[in-house]
């Protein structure tokens, strides 16, 4: 797990919670992160995917997450939302990421921005959308345990 690689995913919570709060065009809040200093030990080609890819995603992302919160989507935390559509993205399009590795970046996103607790709820969830979106690779780790 790469250090630019997390910090591309701290900075695309920040510019998603922008987003989701003020509506701003992704171009404008992107140009932003682009001049701040705490952008240079970023792997930018991440933070792109995942800036650019959950808007555009969003409706399968909100229809993945549905199934499994307590509450409509858009009444989570604004900060705890940008994690888990982070995390679902991931889930979805990042195969090659294991999922036990994009669940701990969420828990670990939510630890750093989230309120206290908050990463008991992003674990669970995406815990949960692993369990559909990733049952290939969860079912084929448990067999590769069992044949040990």
């Amino acid at each position: 797990m790469s250090l630019a690689r997390t910090n591309a995913r701290k900075c695309a919570v920040q510019a998603l919670y922008q987003w989701q709060m003020t509506g701003h065009n992704l171009n404008d809040i992107e140009q932003h992160f682009l001049e701040d200093e705490r952008f240079k030990g970023v792997q930018r080609a991440y933070f792109d995917e995942i800036f650019r890819g959950v808007p555009k995603q969003l409706d399968i992302i909100d229809q993945a997450l549905s199934e499994f919160v307590d509450r409509p989507v858009n009444k989570i935390d604004p900060v705890e939302r940008a994690i888990l559509r982070i995390g679902v993205y991931e889930l979805i399009n990042r195969l090659d990421i294991p999922y036990r590795v994009v669940i701990n970046e969420g828990v670990d996103l939510a630890k750093h921005f989230g309120a206290d607790g908050s990463h008991k709820y992003v674990n669970g969830i995406l815990d949960k959308v692993a369990q559909q979106k990733r049952a290939a690779e969860i079912a084929a780790k448990l067999q590769k345990s069992q044949d040990k």
